[in-house]
């Protein structure tokens, strides 16, 4: 039996998804900036929260790349109220006319964009991502129902308390925008089977969410997140560019999702980059885990098992293999790779294609960082995650990947002969 407070959400979820998928664009974005202004009115009250969260996680021995994720400060809770205009002024998907045309005895048939309903939305230690998925699912029309990790259950409590006060005060339906407080797993459980009242579920969060999710939901999934992320730095790789994105895509923010985990290096330029690049990785904090051939060039490497090449570490560690070829690069990672963000490095143009044509990944690079997986960086707005599977919506997904059409026909009396 479900939860009671299951109940309770997801039947008002239903009533908003219905009031919300009527109400206008102008008045979404006026809600969208009202919430965006009460976060940064509210940034003490956000603050003291997200500390209860943070002091809690340190005693329970989080690592500090997790400890940086759950972490607010005054410039990112600014940033978040930033993404929340940004949504505002996208162009809403709601209501498109994809196309019309003339189907069977001259009726007219349109495609038009319309809102999935009630989006459930899975999520870990990450508070920015309630009011990032609350804002997206606002302006595209959906009531969201929130379930963030317990480690941010304070600052998660007030973010949502916050928004959702906004969004009802600018005039959009109560409870379009809500949060499960019970922090128990099997609630969680539960949520993943509210199929009477979900239209879709997205888990956003490392492996074992993601797995515990596709092996226990019945509402439909849209997968995301899981982030085993390659560079293949190319025999004929421009090699002080190789060893800055290296560095950038490992180091600049290694608790997320679009950064490196594996690095692959060709045998012929793996003697000219790795002693160097090794040496400043060593030194930014990284522990490197490699194969024979990289610990003959790089010492204080520890030997890579099986389970780090297969690993999203979210940490200061990265697995090194060297191969012996583009072929064996894209073998690899087409072994253990979880088609989200993929790179090589080169300044041959028809290797770059191979690369390009042959790894199967939601975002593949030539020349670049794997940190520019993003909605933000891709031009989108905000994201409600990065789907790495192929059916709706893959990569970054932003307003029309939270949106479905509706077909609508009109007649003048026919009927089907």
């Amino acid at each position: 039996m479900l939860n009671e407070e299951l109940i309770l959400k997801g039947e008002l979820a239903k009533e908003a998804a219905f009031q919300l998928g009527m109400v206008s664009t102008d008045l979404k974005n006026q809600a969208l900036l009202a919430m965006a202004s009460s976060l940064v009115d509210q940034e003490e009250l956000i603050l003291s929260a997200n500390e209860q969260d943070v002091l809690a996680a340190k005693k329970q021995g989080m690592n500090k790349a997790l400890l940086d994720r759950l972490t607010l400060t005054p410039a990112r809770i600014k940033d978040m109220a930033e993404g929340l205009r940004v949504i505002a002024a996208l162009e809403d998907p709601v209501g498109q006319v994809e196309r019309i045309w003339k189907g069977a005895q001259d009726i007219e048939v349109g495609r038009v964009r319309v809102p999935l309903g009630v989006i459930g939305i899975i999520y870990e230690a990450r508070p920015n991502v309630t009011a990032d998925a609350a804002g997206l699912c606002l302006k595209s029309g959906n009531a969201v129902i929130l379930k963030g990790g317990s480690d941010a259950i304070q600052s998660n409590k007030t973010i949502t308390a916050v928004i959702a006060g906004a969004a009802e005060a600018a005039g959009m339906p109560k409870a379009c925008i809500q949060l499960i407080e019970n922090t128990q797993r099997e609630v969680t459980t539960q949520l993943m089977k509210m199929n009477q009242y979900l239209d879709v579920l997205i888990p956003r969060g490392g492996a074992g969410l993601i797995r515990s999710v596709m092996e226990n939901a019945t509402v439909p999934v849209i997968e995301t997140g899981i982030g085993n992320c390659h560079i293949y730095v190319d025999c004929e790789a421009d090699l002080q560019m190789a060893a800055e994105i290296v560095i950038n895509a490992k180091t600049q923010r290694p608790g997320v999702c679009n950064a490196l985990e594996t690095l692959l290096v060709h045998e012929r330029v793996a003697p000219h980059i790795l002693p160097q690049l090794s040496t400043k990785l060593l030194e930014l904090g990284v522990e490197l885990r490699g194969d024979s051939l990289t610990r003959e060039l790089v010492p204080q490497a520890k030997e890579a098992t099986e389970d780090d090449y297969r690993s999203e570490f979210l940490d200061l560690i990265l697995a090194i293999k060297v191969v012996n070829s583009l072929e064996e690069a894209m073998a690899h990672i087409r072994h253990y790779g979880t088609k989200h963000s993929e790179a090589i490095i080169t300044e041959s143009y028809s290797n770059a294609r191979t690369f390009l044509q042959g790894v199967d990944a939601a975002a593949v690079y030539v020349n670049a960082s794997t940190r520019f997986t993003d909605g933000f960086e891709f031009g989108y707005g905000a994201e409600i995650g990065i789907s790495t599977q192929k059916l709706h919506a893959r990569g970054p997904m932003g307003l029309k990947e939270l949106t479905t059409v509706k077909h609508i026909i009109y007649g003048h009396g026919q009927i089907r002969k």
